[in-house]
């Protein structure tokens, strides 16, 4: 027999949830296989089989945590799986006997006074032995009363209705009312089976962006700025370039590229938002690792495009793809998470015309995309023309970046997109 166990994952991750188990008891494994898949905080992993032969056993259930180093299967190297399914199903009737007689001996103790005290006796709670009727036992509840405080004055030493009634006219114990069994209720949710409420476990991912998301607001003085963009340069651009870009790169000229590069020409002349806070320092980064968040069934993740600034639109546009079908497809890997310096979130492909977006720890800018909304713009003083236009949002860490740099960062990227000949300059 050997044991399949849960290898070591990431160093900052320690534990993982089961999602799916990819083979069940008697399925053959060769050694390479995958097994199961593993949701972590930040992706989902499948993991192998280092042994060849059956599956023995899971040892763990889907929706299960698991720790890093757990046996969560045995695999039986024979290749048989016959003997020990058997195992188990011989042993109810093993029991069968014993359960058989255990029933025809309770009726010997035929006294009817005793067994509603064992049955009273069995319902005492947190290890209380108290022997009392249900009725008092509610009524302990509701009262706050401690059923071994109550002075008995049944001869067999059962707490009755009128015991509890007796005591709780004492005034010291009233001070402590039991909530716990006025909450059970509410946690119970007994409407759950009408139909008209469902509970949903949250995935680990969820519950992770959930954590972090409350970490930076409670953490970061952030603040947002906004600022709109003419978006009718770079749609002309793109009509005249997009079928030639295909034809010649294989992959669709898109508006992240565009976005991508002015946001490192605006980087470049604003470095502090390409920085991070370590304690009481403040960490400037010389590359721009580019985070993009995409939304996929299990929540938003941000794969990071690496080395940005040295790419041409046509890689930007390939790896955002790339990064895009991986997310979609649970396929993603740590390292195409970690090590973001700056993001761009685009909500415009929501339909959403103008939000406030949270940073990415420990980042200290993100960037947020609208939708393109053609409405009336002032062209002068006599001119009004109908324009493609966007609303951009700069989120920003007020800690270590002041409102001038984030204004100014958000002008040159809005300088940038409207004149696109300058990011082969500025990007």
């Amino acid at each position: 027999m050997a044991e399949v166990k849960v290898p070591e994952l990431a160093e900052s991750i320690s534990e993982g949830t089961v999602a799916q188990w990819l083979k069940q008891p008697g399925d053959q494994v060769e050694k390479g296989d995958y097994i199961v898949e593993l949701e972590t905080d930040k992706v989902n992993v499948e993991i192998i089989s280092d042994h060849a032969g059956t599956i023995q056993e899971l040892l763990a259930e889907e929706g299960d945590t698991v720790q890093v180093g757990q046996a969560i299967a045995i695999v039986n190297e024979s290749g048989t799986a016959a003997a020990p399914s058997a195992a188990p199903a011989e042993a109810p009737k093993a029991e069968a006997p014993a359960a058989l007689a255990e029933e025809q001996a309770a009726p010997a103790p035929a006294s009817t006074p005793v067994q509603p005290v064992e049955k009273e006796e069995t319902n005492a709670q947190n290890g209380n032995k108290t022997i009392a009727s249900p009725a008092a036992r509610k009524l302990a509840r509701e009262k706050g009363i401690d059923l071994s405080d109550v002075p008995v004055s049944d001869p067999l030493g059962r707490v009755r209705v009128q015991d509890v009634e007796a005591a709780g006219k004492a005034p010291a114990k009233p001070a402590a009312p039991a909530p716990v069994p006025q909450a059970k209720p509410a946690a119970a949710a007994p409407v759950q089976n009408d139909g008209r409420t469902e509970v949903i476990k949250m995935s680990r991912r969820r519950q992770t962006i959930a954590k972090r998301l409350v970490e930076v607001q409670q953490t970061a003085a952030m603040l947002t700025t906004f600022n709109e963009v003419d978006m009718t340069a770079i749609m002309e651009l793109r009509n005249r370039r997009k079928d030639a870009f295909f034809k010649q790169h294989n992959v669709k000229l898109g508006f992240m590229s565009f976005f991508t590069k002015a946001v490192i020409g605006a980087l470049k002349k604003y470095p502090l938002l390409n920085a991070e806070i370590q304690g009481n320092e403040i960490l400037k980064k010389n590359f721009y690792d580019i985070g993009v968040a995409v939304s996929t069934d299990e929540g938003l993740v941000v794969p990071v495009v690496r080395d940005a600034d040295r790419k041409g639109f046509a890689d930007i546009e390939s790896s955002i793809a790339d990064l895009a079908v991986k997310a979609r497809n649970n396929k993603l890997a740590l390292s195409d998470l970690q090590g973001g310096t700056f993001t761009i979130t685009n909500g415009g492909t929501f339909g959403s015309l103008l939000s406030t977006p949270i940073l990415n720890a420990p980042q200290v800018g993100i960037l947020g995309m609208h939708k393109i909304q053609v409405r009336p713009v002032a062209i002068d003083k006599e001119r009004m023309e109908n324009r493609p236009m966007m609303y951009l949002a700069l989120s920003y860490d007020h800690r270590i970046v002041d409102g001038k740099e984030a204004v100014g960062f958000l002008v040159t990227v809005k300088e940038l997109l409207e004149d696109p000949e300058q990011l082969l300059l500025e990007g």
